[in-house]
């Protein structure tokens, strides 16, 4: 048995792609490749020459049985997208699980990244983000999926094609509020590179006269403080007498109930009596 490497590729410029990454390509036995048209491109520019095996979202059930079949009689293969990580947002991430449930090493040569290259130049906060992918082009998940992230206070990372980014700031703005503020991040790495910072509502007027193109990632601000809804004066005074009925003192659980709204102790007090 052999070993599947996971090998990241460059998003844009080729000067990215680390000599480590070559080198494994040079010595794996054959490549699984998104597209064999593109990735032969990468290997002409880098004088690699290797078998290669066509892997996509189309045909990866029957390929990867093949591909894991091969690995299993000793052959070593790698894993590539068209360009950055694969297994995000791709199709070898069904690989990797077949993989490891079949007990085949697994290992990782890094590469670049769209989503936390865009992440690293948006100006938002990097902390904590949440990396969501293509919204489905379904309309019943895709209003689901952005339900979902309604109250997310974590950066959001997305990942949108030029001819439907129109419709998604649309819709980002609907459930998020045209005040917003996003960066819009297109070809990375290549000679265009454009971080464009602003709000939802701003980025909707700019992309309604302007054709977008290039592949694009949005970086979207999570929920504010100022974003969170705030409970009712009846509702601070509901939480207080909850607190009273627990055993607390009337001028004790009106503070604490103060602390989660924007109302002071006293306001809180009075009504409770």
């Amino acid at each position: 048995m052999s070993v599947l490497y996971v090998v990241g590729t460059p998003i844009g410029n080729l000067q990215d792609f680390s000599p480590r990454a070559v080198e494994t390509l040079r010595s794996v036995d054959f490549v699984a490749a998104e597209d064999t048209r593109v990735t032969q491109k990468l290997f002409n520019h880098f004088e690699i020459k290797k078998p290669m095996v066509s892997y996509h979202e189309h045909n990866l059930r029957e390929r990867g049985e093949m591909i894991l079949s091969r690995i299993q009689n000793g052959e070593s293969c790698a894993v590539v997208s068209d360009a950055g990580m694969p297994c995000i947002s791709d199709p070898g991430e069904d690989l990797v699980r077949l993989c490891t449930d079949a007990g085949v090493p697994v290992r990782v040569i890094p590469g670049p990244s769209a989503a936390v290259s865009a992440l690293a130049i948006s100006g938002l906060p990097t902390t904590r983000f949440t990396f969501e992918g293509f919204l489905s082009t379904n309309r019943k998940n895709r209003l689901e999926h952005l339900e979902s992230l309604k109250e997310e206070k974590r950066t959001m990372v997305f990942y949108e094609a030029p001819h439907k980014l129109l419709a998604t700031l649309q819709d980002l703005a609907a459930f998020f509020g045209e005040s917003r503020r996003i960066s819009i991040v297109r070809e990375l790495t290549k000679i265009y590179e454009e971080a464009r910072r602003s709000t939802l509502g701003e980025a909707l007027l700019f992309y309604q006269e302007l054709k977008p193109k290039g592949e694009f990632v949005l970086v979207v601000e999570g929920m504010t403080k100022q974003e969170e809804p705030q409970p009712t004066l009846d509702e601070a005074v509901a939480k207080a007498q909850e607190l009273i009925d627990g055993g607390m003192k009337a001028t004790e659980a009106a503070k604490a109930a103060a602390k989660d709204s924007p109302f002071s102790k006293a306001e809180i007090y009075r009504n409770l009596l």
